[in-house]
């Protein structure tokens, strides 16, 4: 009897399946790898890129490929593919902001800006609104301040303005709850006066010392350990807080955030806010905190520092020490009198102030600083360390409350 075999029929069944699966895998795997390495890898990964993927391409080449170093798009000494011109930056910038999402996108600005020297572009209206507007262009803009034509000018606060309003949003209800919070409960009245006594509370708070009075049935008195008050100077300012903030180029991030946090702060009735940035110079924007994006186009980015400068004027401008909180926000490589500065830092705690140290307030952490000014700022009780804006509403309840700060992983630099 004679037997025929029909085509495939001894292989195992899903064996067909299962190698087109391993085939679009292998497929999608060096897709991606082309991707990666870019053009000069078409040969070797053997893809050809179409469509979408072909305009993706050509956006990252247009970044990342002119000169470029062997190692793929993550390599370095590329020269510019986008050349001086405004019409194919912009249309670049539309392009980016099509094939990626808002966070790539951002990426790929800062590193356009960064690699192929685009910040002369960004000071024309046209081009800036066509950028996605996030912290890090907010403080490109910032350091182009002072030779930002007026045509730009407007445009330029727009764009700062999103930005501040999305970090309103994000921050304030979270700052105001926190600090809310810690001012009731640094403010207490043990010891208010006859007419501020809240009896109903009181008398609650001291049942367990009610005492039955002898001779009388059932009579019996409360004796009062614990007096609580109406708390009537909940109106009143508890804390004054002085932001002293570094606004030296690489703080550019920290300089977008503290004034956004000096803004709500300042909104607090219980907080009187002080806002003082400096380079070598110092300059006071209390003036303006209504208003951050005022505060930070008041702000000159870049240039030295002097941070015993800052901290004497600082000084000069507390009247309560005892309920002073003085957050100075800086990399610490300080330009002046280091050992004025530390005596400053010394005196200020001496007299009851509550001194934070933040080498940053960014999503980014701490940037290169000065670790030796680091060691000696923690030695006299004033760790520093970088902070997120997530946690700032938390150290600065701390400070107010005058109780251990939240160090991030538990511990400070230094």
């Amino acid at each position: 009897m004679t037997t025929t075999r029909t085509a495939g029929a001894d292989k195992p069944a899903g064996t067909d399946e299962t190698a087109r699966v391993q085939g679009a895998d292998d497929g999608e795997r060096l897709r991606r790898w082309r991707m990666v390495l870019g053009a000069d890898s078409s040969q070797s990964t053997g893809c050809t890129l179409t469509g979408r993927d072909a305009a993706m391409d050509g956006a990252l080449t247009a970044l990342y490929e002119g000169g470029r170093q062997p190692g793929g798009r993550g390599g370095s000494g590329r020269s510019a593919g986008l050349g001086a011109s405004a019409p194919s930056v912009a249309r670049w910038l539309g392009d980016i902001r099509t094939y990626f999402p808002s966070s790539v996108v951002q990426v790929m600005q800062r590193d356009a800006i960064d690699r192929l020297g685009l910040s002369a572009l960004l000071l024309e209206p046209e081009m800036l609104e066509a950028v996605e507007a996030d912290v890090h262009l907010v403080g490109t803009l910032l350091s182009l301040n002072k030779v930002m034509p007026e045509t730009t000018k407007e445009t330029a606060r727009a764009v700062v303005r999103k930005v501040v309003e999305k970090l309103e949003s994000r921050l304030t209800t979270r700052t105001r709850a926190a600090l809310t919070g810690a001012l009731d409960r640094s403010a207490k009245v043990s010891r208010p006066r006859h007419h501020d006594i809240d009896w109903n509370r009181t008398i609650r708070a001291n049942l367990k010392n009610y005492l039955t009075l002898p001779g009388e049935d059932g009579a019996g008195t409360i004796v009062p350990e614990r007096l609580i008050g109406y708390g009537r100077a909940a109106q009143s300012v508890k804390k004054d807080v002085i932001l002293c903030i570094d606004q030296s180029g690489s703080m550019a991030a920290s300089v977008v955030y503290a004034s956004v946090f000096g803004a709500v702060l300042a909104s607090m009735r219980a907080l009187r806010t002080r806002l003082v940035v400096f380079d070598t110079a110092v300059v006071d924007l209390t003036d303006q905190l209504d208003d951050p994006v005022d505060v930070l186009f008041g702000t000159q980015l870049g240039g030295g520092t002097d941070i015993n400068r800052a901290l004497a004027y600082c000084q000069s401008r507390i009247t309560r020490p005892a309920d002073t909180v003085v957050v100075l926000i800086s990399d610490l490589y300080e330009g002046g009198i280091r050992n004025e500065m530390l005596k400053r830092v010394a005196a200020m705690k001496a007299s009851g102030v509550q001194f934070v140290t933040l080498l940053a307030l960014s999503d980014e952490g701490a940037p290169a600083y000065d670790r030796d000014h680091a060691s000696a700022l923690a030695a006299l009780g004033a760790p520093a360390f970088a902070c997120t804006p997530d946690l700032f509403p938390e150290v600065m309840a701390a400070a107010i409350e005058k109780r251990p700060l939240p160090l991030p992983d538990k511990e400070a630099h230094g």
